[in-house]
């Protein structure tokens, strides 16, 4: 088994407790530590990154290296497991889709050591798998778009997305091998061609085809799950991602619409469910229903406007993980917006240098005093805050290498290029959680994207 490497000498147990938040590029690391660090939490950071934002916050206690979950998942989930009973620890936070299934693959010996408010794997397989997660969504009676598998799929006249059938490159649902193979990012096909894509993308599964539906907004709806039972939710519409056509979320807003609470609660009553959930659908511009798209089973990119709208769900998390019951207030900020300085960036230069035929591109123009005027009127951002700005330099840093090593590639190719990639329809983008737009790759697949799982 691997073993994390710990930095540092161990340290007494001292505070509330001890939890560990896994570091990643996302905010959702750093909102976390926010939260439960000024609560006397003793909050530990492990990553296989040792530039991950979350190391250099002022609310990070300590910072371990773990192994790289992507490369054997299995190894991943038994360190963590190792970690939980060397360090004490009361909790640990999936923020990112390997979190959650490690956590939930190896729940009971968990759960002999540490609070555990997340769901077992049957339960996790029923949102990781797209297929099954759609089957509990046409029982809740909630709107999809049309779905199948893409050997089952015959309309090739009609606009459609190809995506990843499942979430996460695990054993369970790619078999023994799968720390080798690709699961795929969410692709654009143009009408009227069938795709050759189980010989190009080699994703190692049959994907989903599905129809596409034109809006890059998407709206998400959170919850913290009791074992079937709400106990906190919040909303949120996303306004700007990092591509003008949708991507990651760069600027939000909170929102309360009844039909889309209905909808997050219906589906998650239906499959029962325990621990945290993003539920993210896209509206429908001709009818106005909301169609689902994802389920996102742990911690979000965009938290921390989560929290900062007044919904403290690292907060609820950790108190329904070592006290088992939740004091929550039901209430927040309706109408509020925050950023993602990055993701701003990156939507004004996709305005710039990018061309999506489904979706109008905005005037620069405009589209810079639409950034501005927001900017000034709500001044929330993920990671600048004045009592902690490490996050923020980290972030900009790593944001502004890998931009620069973009650049060379663009400009280099013949240098730079190491292996040839097969020839794919143009890519959709995955918007905070996951849901499709027309944009680029998936969140987490680049390092100017979000990770979370993003």
């Amino acid at each position: 088994m691997q073993s994390a490497t710990h930095d540092g000498e161990e340290e007494a147990q001292t505070g509330a407790g001890r939890v560990l938040v896994p570091g990643i590029t996302a905010p959702s690391t750093v909102a976390c530590l926010r939260s439960l660090h000024p609560r006397d939490v003793y909050t530990v950071v492990g990553s296989e990154s040792r530039t991950t934002p979350g190391s250099v916050s002022t609310y990070c206690d300590r910072f371990v290296t773990l192994p790289d979950p992507s490369e054997d998942i299995e190894a991943y989930g038994e360190t963590l497991l190792a970690l939980a009973d060397r360090l004490s620890l009361d909790t640990i936070i999936p923020v990112r889709e390997e979190d959650v299934y490690a956590l939930a693959a190896n729940k009971d010996a968990f759960a002999e050591i540490v609070g555990t408010p997340w769901p077992d794997l049957d339960t996790l397989e029923q949102v990781q798998d797209r297929v099954r997660l759609f089957a509990a969504a046409e029982r809740a009676g909630i709107d999809m778009p049309e779905t199948r598998l893409l050997d089952e799929w015959d309309d090739w006249s009609r606009e459609t997305i190809i995506k990843p059938r499942y979430t996460v490159a695990a054993p369970t649902y790619l078999g023994a091998d799968a720390g080798q193979s690709d699961i795929g990012s969410t692709v654009y096909h143009e009408p009227g061609t069938p795709p050759t894509l189980l010989e190009d993308l080699e994703w190692g599964h049959v994907p989903l085809v599905q129809e596409y539906v034109p809006d890059s907004r998407e709206f998400g709806f959170f919850a913290l799950y009791d074992h079937g039972e709400p106990v906190a939710t919040f909303q949120h519409c996303q306004k700007r991602g990092y591509k003008y056509s949708g991507g990651p979320s760069a600027y939000r807003e909170s929102t309360a619409i009844p039909e889309l609470e209905e909808a997050g609660l219906a589906l998650l009553d239906e499959l029962e469910w325990h621990g945290l959930a993003m539920v993210e659908f896209l509206r429908d511009p001709e009818t106005g229903t909301f169609k689902l798209m994802e389920i996102n089973p742990r911690f979000w990119s965009s938290l921390p406007f989560t929290v900062q709208a007044g919904v403290d769900f690292p907060h609820y998390y950790w108190q329904l993980a070592t006290a088992g019951t939740v004091d929550v207030d039901p209430s927040y900020d309706v109408g509020i917006g925050g950023h993602l300085l990055r993701g701003e960036a990156c939507y004004l230069h996709s305005v710039l240098a990018d061309d999506y035929p489904l979706v109008e591109r905005p005037a620069f123009a405009q589209a810079l005093r639409d950034v501005a005027t927001s900017l000034v009127r709500e001044p929330r951002f993920d990671y600048a805050v004045a009592d902690d700005l490490g996050p923020f330099v980290q972030d900009g840093a790593t944001f502004l290498r890998t931009a620069v090593a973009e650049q060379v590639r663009t400009l280099f190719p013949k240098a730079t290029r190491t292996q040839t990639s097969p020839v794919t329809p143009a890519p959709i983008a995955e918007t905070d959680g996951g849901p499709p737009s027309a944009g680029h790759e998936t969140e987490g697949e680049r390092p100017l994207e979000d990770q979370t799982g993003q």
